[in-house]
């Protein structure tokens, strides 16, 4: 155990180890850790030993890295057979039970937002992106379309919005800002299907969603719900 994180330990008592030291190597382990290590204060005592086989075992020594809380060093340690000396297979760090340890990495482009977008930002999109099909492969019989809808089919398109890409926009539309939920919404006179300010948006959104187009509104030049609303309804009149 560390002393505030001095990177000294408290002795242990070998009933405290756990394994068995058949390969009598224990010193000779530390003293490869040490070597990888650059500084004794960072490799403290043993805390087990295991073995794989006959042939195998690895000693694990407490860690006191700058960064690595609850970690590890593991020394692989071999010996061909009773009568040849130890060699040394591996040394590296491994997490303990509760060890500090990185977030799992994820890539960049499932990390971008739209505020990481600026001025000469190129932003590829996924050949396999699931949102996307191709316009050749998109047929009436996917759902049920209206000649409108029939136009999003990709006219002078490579690919366009698939079911799930179409799911995903009107999801986070619905529960975004300019949907039914949206605190300015509950206090509109009317819901914005019914303002004459409200331009339907073409394809299979259209009876859905549309665009504002009143300049005083807050969400003008925005897309919002049917019945999204706010107080500058084309209706609201004293």
């Amino acid at each position: 155990m560390s002393e505030k994180g001095s990177g000294k330990s408290k002795k242990r008592s070998s009933n405290e180890i756990s394994g068995v030291d058949k390969f009598n190597a224990a010193d000779f382990a530390r003293s490869a850790a040490l070597e990888d290590a650059k500084n004794e204060k960072y490799v403290g005592q043993l805390i087990s030993i295991e073995t794989d086989d006959d042939h195998v075992a690895t000693y694990l020594f407490e860690a006191f890295l700058p960064g690595y809380v609850g970690w590890r060093w593991a020394v692989t340690v071999a010996k061909v057979d009773a009568t040849s000396d130890a060699t040394i297979c591996d040394v590296v760090l491994l997490p303990g039970t509760g060890a500090l340890l990185a977030p799992d990495w994820i890539p960049y482009s499932s990390r971008i937002t739209a505020e990481d977008v600026g001025v000469g930002t190129i932003v590829p999109t996924a050949p396999d992106d699931a949102r996307l099909v191709p316009a050749s492969s998109v047929l009436p019989g996917d759902e049920e379309l209206d000649l409108h809808e029939l136009f999003e089919l990709g006219a002078g398109r490579l690919r366009v919005l698939s079911i799930e890409g179409r799911d995903q926009a009107a999801k986070r539309w619905i529960e975004g800002d300019r949907g039914p939920n949206a605190p300015i919404a509950q206090y509109a006179p009317k819901n914005c299907g019914s303002c004459g300010f409200y331009l339907p948006i073409a394809g299979s959104f259209r009876q859905a969603f549309g665009v504002c187009a009143n300049a005083i509104s807050p969400e003008d030049a925005r897309v919002v719900s049917v019945n999204h609303g706010c107080g500058a309804h084309s209706e609201a009149i004293n």
